[in-house]
């Protein structure tokens, strides 16, 4: 999948996104191993419900291509500021503004990892805690394989 199936907006990242939120939405019921479609892929599930409802991303920043993280805290606890590099699509907009929940795997206590190789991925959930991004800021989208993020 290049750029996403059913968007042309001429932001690939944004194309992606709302793919991702797409199908995100409608979970019901490749030949890269892991990829964005493969992804995707899984969540939809082919024959039966997968038990998965979010597909984590990772975004690279323009200019430094340099993996973006994203800064929020808990609404009971402002003073808990976390970072995370890890991403659940919940909107993008006709202008290719999106809403991102900052994904975090709850064992893990380093609430500003420096790299997304030093946060813990095994266990990632949501945190109920969501960023606004211009996606016309982003030039790459990793997509790690589809999970459940709400057990």
């Amino acid at each position: 999948m290049g750029c996403g199936k059913k968007h042309d907006t001429g932001n690939c990242v944004c194309d992606i996104l709302r793919e991702i939120l797409d199908a995100q939405e409608d979970v019901v019921t490749m030949e890269c191993e892991t990829s964005c479609e493969q992804s995707i892929n899984d969540l939809l599930g082919e024959m039966a419900p997968t038990g998965k409802d979010t597909v984590p991303v990772l975004l690279y920043c323009k200019g430094n291509c340099k993996p973006f993280e994203g800064f929020g805290a808990p609404r009971n606890n402002i003073g808990d500021v976390m970072g995370s590099f890890y991403f659940r699509v919940k909107d993008v907009d006709k202008d290719c503004c999106a809403t991102l929940e900052l994904l975090r795997d709850p064992n893990d206590n380093d609430d500003n990892p420096k790299d997304p190789v030093d946060q813990k991925t095994g266990n990632l959930r949501t945190t109920g805690i969501c960023i606004t991004v211009d996606l016309d800021c982003f030039c790459h989208i990793t997509c790690l394989p589809a999970i459940d993020a709400f057990s």
